[in-house]
């Protein structure tokens, strides 16, 4: 019994496997009868997915793709739980995990989440905290690989070095991507995570954007204001001026270079309406992917 919490729970070969698994289950749904067959892979078996932060992609994803696995979503909102408050988060994961087959959490907390794997009889998945969003990371390799291809390709990362900025970078060195980050003075990745990354792979952080993109296949950004940073509205508006993915900027990267963002996305803020409008922009096959990947990550884990 395995949990993924992050990036580090994959080695090299069990990254590529999921991101050809879910190229696979993506394929197979072309077909009716591949798709009907989809569902017996976890007929029966009940996800129960957490929630303390909202969400679309993350909650249609999941929910869609338990189904199409066979198997049942069971959504539970922070005033149904009160992680933590309500109930410690290890009673929490007793009782779920006597009850479910598999767990999904989107929590503020990474150390919370951590708990609830220590706790649990049954996988954890990192559905988003504070410090990773692993499964945003399959889903945005899956889409470089299905636009790029993963050999000889480098991904820069513009804005914030948050969560996402993290799995990314993680996976990108475990795999052989080329990685840079232009984020603003003092919004750097944690040490941590930029040190391993750089261990692994070839690792660029830097405190300006065009240094960044600079001959880059795919250019990402992110919102610059995360859930829970609402106060600090203000001064990351100010801090993070001349950080926005537009055409300029992606004049620096490859002329063919793709366009990516987790969503949701602040327009001209982090990106500017044109960009995301461009046929460069890969960002809605991105969102898609989500599906496919976290079907990938349900199937190895729970199946």
């Amino acid at each position: 019994m395995r949990h993924f919490l992050s990036i580090n729970d994959l080695s090299r070969d069990e990254a590529l496997f999921l991101l050809a698994e879910a190229d696979r289950l993506k394929d197979e749904l072309r077909d009716p009868a591949r798709r009907a067959r989809q569902r017996q892979n976890l007929a029966g078996k009940t996800l129960a997915m957490i929630f303390e932060k909202p969400s679309l992609r993350t909650r249609v994803s999941f929910d869609v793709g338990i189904a199409q696995l066979g198997g049942h979503p069971l959504t539970l909102s922070p005033s149904e739980i009160g992680l933590g408050k309500r109930e410690s988060v290890a009673d929490v994961a007793r009782v779920l995990s006597r009850m479910c087959e598999g767990i999904m959490a989107r929590v503020f907390s990474h150390a919370a989440l951590q708990e609830l794997a220590e706790y649990s009889l049954v996988p954890v998945i990192n559905a988003l905290s504070d410090a990773e969003h692993p499964c945003q990371a399959l889903a945005d390799l899956q889409t470089l690989q299905q636009f790029k291809g993963l050999e000889n390709r480098k991904i820069a990362y513009v804005g914030d070095g948050n969560n996402v900025c993290h799995s990314l970078m993680l996976l990108c060195a475990k795999l052989g991507v080329r990685f840079s980050a232009g984020v603003p003075a003092g919004y750097e990745p944690q040490r941590e995570y930029s040190l391993q990354a750089q261990r692994e792979g070839e690792v660029v952080i830097t405190n300006d954007p065009r240094e960044a993109v600079k001959d880059a296949d795919a250019v990402y950004t992110d919102v610059w204001t995360s859930m829970g940073q609402e106060e600090e509205t203000a001064k990351r508006l100010k801090d993070f001026q001349g950080f926005e993915v537009n055409a300029e900027l992606m004049s620096g990267a490859k002329c063919d270079a793709i366009i990516l963002h987790c969503l949701p996305a602040h327009r001209g803020e982090e990106i500017s309406h044109e960009a995301m409008e461009s046929t460069q922009s890969k960002v809605f096959e991105q969102a898609e992917n989500r599906l496919h990947a976290q079907k990938a990550v349900l199937l190895w884990l729970m199946g």
